[in-house]
Order: structure tokens, then C-alpha cells, then sequence
């Protein structure tokens, strides 16, 4: 198995390409459906709700393909990001002049949360799975017990973030748009992207071959516990108060699982990219316009994730069959990152 599919002319077709192609069908069709509907699917006005649409699902799934790629799992953002927001809410209290002190808070306290989990899962060789599941529950029972509805108000200036628009697009899509750069950068360029990939996929031959695999883990986790905070702090913005159930009523943890595998990143870690998530991302944002636009039942909307996310899942594992594909989509890197760490 190659791991790639070849067009007519043999240009190699990576998973990266054919979730981009997957993404112009799903446009196309969505374009049909919503003509149908006496919509225009390029509209300015529907643009903008796709893009918002991915703002916030695409922050955590950032965060979740570091983990991932990592040999890691966190199934804590989504109580992270309800946590962030009240948080934040809270310590902003509507006014103007506590924007950085709630900012720096939410922030702060998710890093702090990841770095737990980023430690329990490297040093005490818990599986991400466990670690994060344990961590969502306690910040479940913290959120459950001292917050019986929403609190805390975020003042118009925070607000205009999530409010403003640069043309149809967001502002707050652009920030996500630039963490992805950001984190694309530290995984092409920096010898700890390249760590974070050897330790994904085999941490003990990384281990023996001179990586320090505490780092990598640590790092993926801190991120992306940080992005989900984000995101927190995105749908405050949004919703001008905060809420201890936004994070899990969006089901962010396995919507952001499902956007990471569907956008060809390994489960198992070790093989995938930031640019094959954004796709995922934007498949279950067109999607849920299209149904959006066509007063599909929100019933039904869970039953087309659902297929979607089973779908992303039988695509891993039928990869997974014949043997483990290369870790990357450029040949030779895992290599080199090894040969660096030597």
C-alpha cells in the first residue's frame, strides 16, 4: 500500500488532497441543495455563517491534532472551553478595563490544565484517553457544583471580536486561520514539530534514538488545552456571558476527533497535518449550513455527523489495514528528525 492515491498523469493524490477534494464535493452539493432552496450558497451573508461556523470547532481541532499527532487524545477541551468562558466572563465583569486580566486568567488556566494533562499522560505513562476523560470529569463536577447557569459579562469591546468582519470573513476566523499557520510552522520548521511526530510514532524507538519524549507531549497538550481556551473566550465574545455547558452541548471533543481523523491524520499518532484538519473542519461546517438552510430536523443533523464521524473512522482504519502507512506526507522526515535528535 502507498498510502496515496495517483491521478491519470501519476501526480501523487495524499490524504491531504483528497480531503480537499471531499470538501469541493460536499460545496457543490451543498450549492445544489441550497438553490433549491431559493438560497444563494455564495452569498456574502452565508459565507460568513460557513466561516463562523468553523471558528470555534476549528481552534480545538487545532489543538486536537497536536495530541493526536502526538500519540495522545484529549477528551477534556470541551469543559475547558465552558470553563474558559466563565472564567473570563467572570472576571471581566462587563468592564472594558478587565479585558486582559479575564483573558490572561481563561489562559492561564487552561495552560495549567494542560500542562497536567500533559504531564499525567508523559511522565506517569497514563493513556491520553484515561488522563483527559478523568480531567473532564473533574472540571464537569467543579462546573456542575458552582455554576448553576450562566455567568460573568463580557463588555462590547471583547464582543466586537466575535462580532467583526473583514469582508464575509470573521475576525475570529482569521485568528484561528493564524494559530493554524502558527502551528504549522512549529511542526514543519522546529525541531520540536519534528519530536512531536517521532514520539507519535514510535515513542520508545524516539526514545532510543535520543528524543526526549516528555517534551513533545507535554507541549501538545499545554497547546491544546490554550486553544481551547480560545475558543472559550471566542464563543463569550459571541454569547456575552459565559456558560458551563456551552463546551459539551457542542460536542467539541469527538466533533474535533472526527475532524482531525477525516482530515488523514493517524489515530495512532505519528502521520497527519494541520492542513488536512481545516478540511474536516470546513466538511462539518458547510454541512451544517446546508441543513441549517434546509430546516433539516436537528434530530437528522446528529445522524449525518454521526455518519460522517463513522465514515472518518472506517477511512482510518481501512489505512490502518496492510500494514502502518509513512509517518508523513513528505518522504524521509521522520528520519531526519531522528538524525537531528542523534
Amino acid at each position: 500500500m502507498t498510502g496515496a492515491l495517483r491521478l491519470p498523469r501519476g501526480v501523487p493524490l495524499t490524504s491531504t488532497g483528497i480531503v480537499y477534494l471531499v470538501l469541493l464535493l460536499v460545496v457543490l452539493l451543498s450549492t445544489v441543495l441550497t438553490a433549491s432552496a431559493g438560497r444563494n450558497f455564495f452569498s456574502p451573508g452565508n459565507l460568513s455563517a460557513v466561516l463562523t461556523g468553523m471558528s470555534v470547532l476549528g481552534f480545538i481541532a487545532i489543538g486536537q491534532t497536536l495530541v493526536i499527532l502526538a500519540g495522545s487524545l484529549d477528551l477534556s477541551v470541551p469543559y475547558v472551553t465552558s470553563l474558559c468562558s466563565l472564567v473570563a466572563g467572570t472576571a471581566m465583569a462587563g468592564q472594558t478595563s478587565n479585558v486582559v486580566l479575564g483573558v490572561v486568567v481563561a489562559l492561564g488556566t487552561a495552560s495549567v490544565i494542560g500542562l497536567v494533562n500533559g504531564l499525567v499522560v508523559a511522565v506517569l505513562d497514563v493513556h491520553g484517553f484515561i488522563a483527559t476523560l478523568g480531567m473532564g470529569l473533574i472540571i464537569s463536577g467543579y462546573l456542575a457544583s458552582n455554576y448553576q447557569g450562566s455567568a460573568g459579562s463580557a463588555p462590547r469591546a471583547f464582543r466586537l471580536w466575535g462580532a467583526t468582519h473583514i469582508g464575509p470573513v470573521p475576525l475570529s476566523t482569521l485568528v484561528m486561520l493564524g494559530c493554524a499557520a502558527l502551528v504549522i510552522v512549529l511542526l514543519r520548521r522546529t525541531r520540536m514539530g519534528h519530536h512531536l511526530y517521532a514520539v507519535g510514532g514510535n515513542r520508545e524507538v524516539a526514545r532510543m534514538s535520543g528524543v526526549q519524549t516528555v517534551p513533545p507531549v507535554v507541549v501538545a497538550h499545554v497547546l491544546c488545552s490554550l486553544l481551547s481556551g480560545v475558543a472559550g473566550l471566542l464563543l463569550l465574545a459571541r454569547l456575552s456571558v459565559g456558560s458551563p455547558t456551552i463546551g459539551s452541548q457542542g460536542g467539541y471533543d469527538l466533533m474535533s476527533i472526527a475532524a482531525v481523523v477525516l482530515g488523514g491524520t493517524v489515530l495512532g499518532g505519528g502521520k497527519g497535518n494541520v492542513l488536512g484538519t481545516l478540511g474536516g473542519v470546513a466538511i462539518f461546517a458547510v454541512l451544517d449550513n446546508v441543513m441549517s438552510v434546509m430546516a433539516v430536523n436537528p434530530f437528522l443533523k446528529d445522524v449525518v455527523r454521526g455518519l460522517v464521524i463513522i465514515v472518518a473512522v472506517a477511512v482510518y482504519a481501512r489505512r490502518s489495514t496492510g500494514g502502518r502507512p509513512a509517518r508523513f506526507e513528505r518522504p524521509s522526515v521522520t528520519d531526519a528528525a531522528l538524525q537531528e535528535a542523534r
